[in-house]
């Protein structure tokens, strides 16, 4: 069986070289020795491994992305980039039937999903790709849906805690504030309350070692009455598991392209269901 020629975007970024070191360490894939990257870029390749990796900026990527295809074939392309491209990077792919996993978080989602449903490609779309906590959140998805307004007049606090280089508010507490809003607890996004500070996450009990890399998370709920109280913590350490999910996501992504499916946004729950 021949391996899946994965292309990873967003090195020399953390989360991009990571993906990609697992990619090129599994024989499932096959790394494809180039990443587009952003502006402020200057360095022109960098190494995976035994691999040099050509950094590709974006007033060079129309020409680049014709002499990969013709020289690659057919690949997927991953994303882990900044918010402030996803949408240009989906375009991107769009218009040159790129399929791809869309590990970013933040921008315009809902325009994501629109550029792939008007498109003859596929994309895995997903703010987390740690499976034990998609998992978690489809757990609270389906006690939402079951028990609507299950804690209608309770508080609720979210707190998170990410390394100081993620600018933008963690996707997955983004995406719990529609659950609980279900379960009956209206909530803002401008709400969640964000810890970036390496000196305030070690007081919140983050390893030193991992202030650079992890994802802290912790939801408080509270009835009217202060008499009852309901914590939901999952902390990350490291970006492994967010790694592992994503070569999950490309070898399910590279099923459903073999059934020909076209148009269709996948999400990191149909990852784990198939």
């Amino acid at each position: 069986m021949k391996p899946i020629k994965v292309m990873v975007n967003g090195i020399p970024g953390n989360m991009a070289t990571k993906v990609a070191e697992h990619v090129f360490g599994d024989e499932r894939f096959e790394l494809i020795p180039c990443s587009l990257t952003g502006l402020e870029i200057t360095a022109v390749e960098f190494t995976i491994g035994s691999q040099t990796i050509a950094l590709i900026r974006p007033d060079q990527r129309e020409l680049a992305i014709a002499e990969i295809k013709t020289r690659e074939g057919a690949f997927i392309s991953v994303d882990f980039t900044r918010p402030s491209a996803v949408v240009s990077n989906a375009e991107f792919y769009r218009n040159h039937i790129l399929p791809f996993v869309m590990g970013t978080t933040g921008g315009d989602r809902k325009r994501l999903g629109e550029i792939v449903a008007d498109s003859a490609i596929v994309a895995v779309i997903a703010p987390n790709m740690a499976k034990p906590i998609v998992g978690f959140q489809a757990m609270m998805e389906l006690a939402a849906n079951t028990f609507p307004g299950l804690f209608t007049g309770y508080s609720l606090e979210i707190r998170e805690s990410h390394q100081a280089s993620k600018k933008d508010t963690s996707g997955t507490a983004k995406a719990m504030v529609g659950c609980f809003d279900k379960l009956g607890i209206p909530f803002l996004e401008d709400q969640i309350i964000k810890a970036r500070d390496p000196a305030t996450q070690m007081i919140l009990g983050v390893p030193g070692q991992y202030l650079a890399g992890h994802g802290w998370h912790t939801y408080t709920l509270v009835s009217p009455d202060q008499t009852v109280k309901l914590e939901f913590i999952h902390n990350v350490n490291g970006r492994d598991v967010y790694a592992v999910g994503t070569l999950d996501a490309i070898a399910f992504l590279a099923k459903k392209i073999k059934e020909g499916a076209k148009g269709k946004v996948f999400t990191m729950i149909d990852v784990l269901k198939g």
